[in-house]
């Protein structure tokens, strides 16, 4: 490979990263501006959307839009921030990524105001020219009332995602194996 051909590889991999890190802030926009029209966009025809609790788990463009539609049956208004991201291209197929976004939300649930930490990790494929979520699956620190948010930080990993009638286990950190590892558990 010569050096005109390696800087445009350089160069359209940059332009990837820039066009996956606008669909990751296009996600949190659409959600929280309820723009269904734009929704299926996001996503690849054969999409999989999937939380680690089990609570979310479909497959396809059309039921991953219906499961917005009903989370948004509960929801008040919302505010999605996306932090950092590391992303990581498949060398064997340029139209292939993989990413994991660190992010927050602000939402108003069953009329509460909620804080979550979540992290994505996400599956992005090219599509009709476009970079779209093949895949999202989202995992939780912690989902709690705001006014419980002290409480529930210094909490165990079993009280920490109090998003439904009952508490349920946080997926991150005390799961991970280095935090297992760091710890001796």
């Amino acid at each position: 490979m010569g050096p005109a051909v390696d800087l445009e590889a350089r160069i359209r991999r940059l332009e990837d990263r820039t066009e996956i890190g606008e669909l990751i802030a296009r996600y949190g926009l659409v959600m929280d501006n309820r723009d269904m029209a734009a929704m299926a966009e996001l996503f690849t025809a054969d999409v999989v959307i999937e939380s680690a609790d089990g609570v979310m788990n479909v497959r396809g463009r059309e039921a991953a839009v219906d499961l917005f539609r009903g989370r948004f049956r509960v929801l008040g208004p919302s505010n999605h921030f996306s932090h950092d991201r590391v992303l990581t291209f498949d060398d064997s197929n340029p139209d292939k990524a993989a990413g994991l976004v660190l992010s927050h939300a602000e939402m108003n649930r069953k009329g509460m105001a909620m804080l979550a930490a979540i992290r994505y990790h996400d599956s992005y494929r090219r599509d009709a020219g476009r970079w779209r979520f093949a895949r999202r699956l989202l995992t939780f620190m912690y989902y709690v009332p705001a006014a419980e948010y002290l409480d529930a930080l210094g909490a165990g990993l079993g009280a920490r995602n109090r998003a439904y009638d009952a508490p349920r286990a946080a997926d991150w950190p005390e799961g991970l194996p280095t935090w297992r590892d760091y710890y001796g558990a």
